[in-house]
């Protein structure tokens, strides 16, 4: 027979990644009892999945620039970063000893690279502040009497919380503890949640059997992607892109990923051309390509004047029919503007981040819900999405941060009501 346990608390934080770790850390400072819920064995294990590839913090562009990286949620994560920037957030490293840099990219490290000393040190600060951390408590929602259910090894434990404050994550990575179970119990009790969709993703193309098979983890170095935005405005963004088995991903196809995801769902398919060689110009490919190449293949007169090989070479031969492949201006046209038609973005469960999510007209400037007073939100359970290069991870804080204080704030004022 399972056994239920309770307990009390003032604020019970649901969820142990970036943004329910600052936001503990802030309303702990704000001298309130905070108790936090990880449902995995420890916190941070998406924090440290993605810094091992060197953990990218934040960006060192400019302010405005930085918050133009959130579209049309913008204003809203704007007013988030206005408490706790980029610079804050590199402040907020050094107080634990770790110092960073901004990378040739212009994103923002730390010196050793590493994200497990950041956490570690945290963790150790949070614990030595007062928060009670409660791992392997994965939360099943609410009880009739507005307690908290959690499953634990040793049966259902239910939490009394004067607040709550909900940093579940997205859907991305949901082998990390952010598997959107949460939707539902938020749903039916009338809180707007926008279905979760793939941000930061990979795309299928549907190649041959004979390019996947030879090509898949093959890099495309240096592209220019050009596409047109739905307002038919044309953009253009150099980087680097990957194919796969089924398609194209990498940093340069992730920064498209919402405008490609939403022409999907608008029009049944997405296009993107890729320029192939940058550093060439259309009329100089077309004068180099009609050279005589004598007794070469056509494969070795493309390389011996472009310079294209392997995977470029390959997607040309995949893309151009046979009259075409032997039209030098057909196949510079082609090497500067590829076709590429992209017909779905990759499961959410294979994505970086995840989109949708609690509506931030759900919630209050406190990012407190309006349908259910002392219920907040941070992260990215919330309806926002934002690049990979450090502009997720930033706005997480900001959001978990603002929570937080905002939590606090709310148990203060209950606590000490004005008198009339």
């Amino acid at each position: 027979m399972s056994v239920v346990t309770r307990a009390s608390t003032q604020l019970a934080i649901i969820g142990g990644g970036p943004a329910g770790l600052i936001a503990a850390e802030a309303a702990r400072a704000a001298g309130v009892e905070v108790d936090l819920y990880e449902g995995k064995g420890s916190v941070g294990r998406k924090f440290l999945l993605a810094g091992k590839g060197g953990m990218n913090l934040t960006h060192g562009e400019a302010k405005a620039d930085f918050v133009q990286r959130y579209a049309e949620r913008s204003e809203e994560v704007g007013r988030w970063l206005d408490d706790f920037d980029a610079d804050a957030l590199r402040a907020w490293a050094r107080g634990l000893g770790v110092e960073t840099f901004i990378g040739s990219s212009g994103r923002v490290f730390p010196s050793d690279l590493k994200a497990a000393p950041l956490l570690r040190g945290w963790v150790h600060r949070l614990r030595e502040s007062g928060v009670h951390f409660h791992v392997q408590h994965r939360w099943l929602g609410w009880n009739h009497d507005q307690t908290l259910r959690f499953a634990t090894a040793h049966g259902e434990h239910h939490v009394q919380a004067r607040a709550v404050l909900l940093a579940l994550g997205g859907g991305s990575w949901p082998q990390l503890g952010s598997d959107g179970a949460w939707q539902p119990w938020l749903a039916e009790r009338g809180v707007e949640v926008a279905p979760l969709q793939p941000s930061n993703c990979g795309f299928d193309i549907g190649w041959s059997e004979h390019l996947a098979s030879r090509h898949a983890g093959a890099p495309l170095k240096p592209v220019v992607a050009h596409w047109r935005d739905a307002a038919g405005i044309e953009h253009a963004r150099q980087g680097e892109c990957v194919i796969t088995a089924t398609g194209i991903e990498g940093s340069l196809i992730y920064a498209l990923s919402a405008h490609l995801r939403d022409a999907i769902a608008q029009h049944g398919q997405a296009s993107v051309e890729l320029d192939l060689a940058p550093d060439h110009s259309l009329e100089k490919l077309q004068r180099e390509l009609e050279k005589p190449r004598g007794s070469r293949s056509l494969s070795e007169h493309l390389r011996r004047h472009t310079g294209l090989v392997g995977v470029k070479a390959a997607l040309l031969h995949e893309l151009l029919s046979k009259p075409q492949w032997h039209d030098p201006k057909a196949l510079a046209q082609t090497i500067k503007r590829l076709p590429l038609r992209l017909l779905r973005a990759r499961p959410l469960v294979e994505a970086i981040s995840s989109a949708g999510g609690v509506r931030l007209e759900a919630v209050n400037d406190g990012l407190m819900l309006e349908a259910l007073p002392g219920v907040f939100c941070a992260g990215e359970m919330l309806d926002w999405e934002a690049p990979t290069g450090g502009y997720l991870l930033t706005a997480c804080f900001a959001s978990g941060r603002r929570a937080g204080l905002a939590a606090a704030d709310w148990l203060n004022r209950a606590s000490h009501p004005r008198s009339e």
